[in-house]
């Protein structure tokens, strides 16, 4: 094989390489230890503020019944 049919695999293996690698990558953004915090916060005050409405909703049904 000459030099320029290996470049021509070289650079068409390469490429096929580059496309088979195409997926975006699985590694998440770091969230530091004061975000993470924050974040477990709103979902608390989310998660208790869900609940209480649906029950006064319920007890406002009732009563008009």
């Amino acid at each position: 094989m000459n030099k320029k049919q290996k470049m021509t695999k070289k650079l068409a293996k390469r490429a096929k390489a580059k496309f088979n690698k195409h997926t975006p990558p699985t590694v998440k953004k770091y969230v530091s230890k004061a975000e993470r915090a924050k974040n477990a916060l709103e979902q608390q005050q989310i998660a208790e503020s869900a609940p209480t409405e649906s029950n006064t909703s319920s007890a406002v049904d009732e009563a008009t019944q």
